[in-house]
């Protein structure tokens, strides 16, 4: 039995007040779903095992270039961060388990993260390196680039990095590991772009070799920052050059702030999987650039819409499709676990719409060229109202029906600002 932050009676009065109009709500939505031959339940079990990982980095609270605006109750280190990511999951039944960032959350002994995490009923989901920042006492800075750096000891310094965060990933039971650079120039002629993309392959094809039989490594685009003029690893083209050149455990990972504006994100997800690359995501939304907000809360359309494809290729069983599910967001101006809870239903939702599209009238639609019909088969599923379904799942997975009404309920934040000491605002940089 996992170890509850949030004592279980107040999740039952909650749900208790709310357990009737669920009722009432999911039948309804069933009767409506099984006049279009779709069962409700169904629906409901797939979604009740739908996961996303939550972000280590993501339970603290966030910041600009400008200014960072300490919240109540921050996490103090890697175990309270554990423990902050145990009530995201104890309300929601949907994040099981934890995507850690090193050197942020290193431990002299990883073994205490497990056996921490074990008694939470957490696990862990891939490693995420940072080569983007200097660590407290490294020898050689990352200024001028990392695994792309002119310098070959500054490389090996970055490549000891991200082999030694498997280690600690194998210690711990993760799978994969996350590499994003923050490599690149910001001036013309600044760096050599050939030379510095061949020095970033080559120091990846030295991590690729150290990788265990069974894991994966996810490459991440991003289109700028903190290099502005060029960046080395810019775009989900050269990320699948990236994947491509290092071999069968290379995979692209997806993050829905990384791409130029108006980017049709939904195709570079259905190249990736036809082509057999599609790692991963990086779930959250973003109004300019990568602004990290809370995964549906500027354009739920485009989130439906990558699930529509996730789900058409769940749908034909496609090749070598198992993608990992992750958040990936900073929380400026909101508690952080209530932002991770309503990412991980939106998520979901976006999910439980996907599934309910009638995928032989959109082929059929499709096929015969019926654009506004095709369109409005996918409005349809994208306007109905799924939340019953989502808060069934989470009810029958022992989870909350209003998850951030119980989590306001529980006075969890003010009793951990109680515990914790409270943080210093500081500078700017993000968390």
């Amino acid at each position: 039995m996992a170890e509850q932050r949030i004592r279980a009676e107040i999740i039952a009065v909650v749900n208790e007040k709310h357990s009737v109009a669920l009722k009432a709500d999911y039948d309804a939505l069933g009767a409506k779903l099984a006049r279009e031959g779709i069962d409700i339940d169904a629906i409901t079990e797939k979604v009740g095992k739908f996961f996303v990982a939550v972000p280590s980095w993501g339970v603290g609270t966030g910041g600009t270039r400008f200014a960072r605006f300490p919240g109540i109750g921050e996490p103090r280190n890697i175990f309270d961060k554990l423990d902050d990511c145990a009530v995201i999951h104890q309300l929601t039944q949907a994040t099981p388990s934890v995507s850690l960032h090193i050197p942020w959350d290193k431990v002299n002994d990883p073994r205490q993260l497990k056996t921490h995490a074990d008694a939470l009923g957490l696990g862990f989901d891939a490693m995420n390196s940072n080569t983007f920042s200097d660590a407290p006492g490294q020898e050689h800075s990352y200024k001028y680039g990392s695994l792309s750096h002119t310098d070959a000891a500054t490389r090996q310094q970055a490549i000891e990095h991200n082999i030694e965060c498997i280690e600690i990933g194998e210690a711990i039971g993760s799978k994969a590991l996350t590499v994003w650079i923050g490599d690149g120039s910001n001036f013309p002629g600044q760096t050599n772009l050939t030379r510095s993309f061949e020095r970033y392959i080559d120091a990846m094809k030295a991590i690729y070799k150290r990788l265990p039989g069974d894991w994966r490594i996810f490459s991440e685009h991003k289109m700028y920052e903190p290099a502005f003029y060029s960046t080395v690893v810019q775009d989900w083209g050269t990320n699948y050059l990236i994947a491509t050149e290092l071999g069968d455990k290379a995979y692209c990972l997806v993050d829905l702030g990384h791409h130029a504006p108006n980017v049709n994100i939904e195709m570079i997800v259905a190249r990736l999987i036809q082509f057999k690359k599609l790692g991963g995501f990086h779930f959250n939304d973003s109004k300019y650039g990568d602004d990290d907000l809370d995964a549906g809360s500027i354009d739920p359309y485009r989130l439906f819409l990558v699930f529509n494809e996730l789900v058409d290729a769940e749908h034909r069983e496609a090749d070598d499709f198992h993608p990992a599910h992750m958040i990936d967001q900073s929380h400026n101006v909101t508690d952080p676990i209530e932002s991770l809870i309503r990412s991980a239903n939106e998520i979901r939702r976006a999910y439980a719409q996907a599934l309910i599209v009638d995928r032989k009238a959109l082929e059929s639609y499709q096929e015969s060229n019926d654009a506004l019909m095709a369109s409005e088969t996918l409005k349809d599923a994208f306007r109905t109202d799924v939340e019953p379904i989502l808060a069934m799942a989470r009810l029958k997975a022992g989870g909350a029906i209003d998850p951030i009404s119980a989590y306001r309920a529980s006075g969890y934040r003010e009793k951990v600002g109680k515990e914790r000491p409270v943080v210093a605002g500081g500078g700017g940089g993000i968390v």
